[in-house]
């Protein structure tokens, strides 16, 4: 049973590279990003407005991540979010984990080069973003996103190609 998960800051090339790793290995890939904004679409809210609503109602979160973990349980997986790797960790689901991260400049520009927008404006929510999440995640759970010492492999982006990350992943998974 293969379970893989995919985390990292936005902006990093986490959906990307766990788009082709679905399609080399050939396993199912979940996006809980897009759960997430799904569900900030029913609340109608703005991603930002959203983030601010779930720092104050933690069931939101929550009930996002019992899905992540019944998916990881299920096993033949790719699940890309940014607690994937540790909820496998936190629930034992024996998994390899893998963190992409790249400089703050690098991911802005990607966000805007696939969204379209101003880039300060992108960079502010980019920051904000992050802001929340480490709060949610450290008040709801007492996780440190800025840990890396769960992951089986933590690769720096900015300075590489998706496929050249790919083949890194595949490398360490052999």
């Amino acid at each position: 049973m293969t379970v893989i998960t995919v985390s990292g800051k936005p902006g990093s090339g986490k959906s990307t590279v766990a788009e082709l790793l679905h399609k080399k290995l050939g396993i199912s890939y979940v996006y809980s990003g897009m759960i997430f904004r799904e569900t900030a679409k029913k609340y109608k809210m703005s991603l930002e407005d959203f983030g601010k609503f779930c720092e104050k109602n933690s069931q939101v979160d929550k009930d996002l991540d019992k899905k992540q973990v019944k998916i990881l349980k299920k096993g033949n997986v790719i699940l890309e979010g940014r607690l994937a790797g540790w909820l496998a960790y936190r629930n034992n689901i024996s998994s390899f984990k893998i963190f992409i991260d790249a400089d703050l400049k690098t991911r802005v520009s990607r966000i805007v080069n696939r969204e379209n927008g101003d880039l300060e404006k992108r960079k502010k929510e980019i920051v904000e973003r992050e802001r929340s999440e480490l709060a949610r995640y450290k008040k709801y759970y007492d996780i440190d996103l800025d840990d890396t010492s769960i992951y089986d492999l933590v690769v720096y982006s900015a300075d590489k190609t998706p496929e050249e990350i790919v083949n890194i992943i595949l490398e360490k998974l052999e």
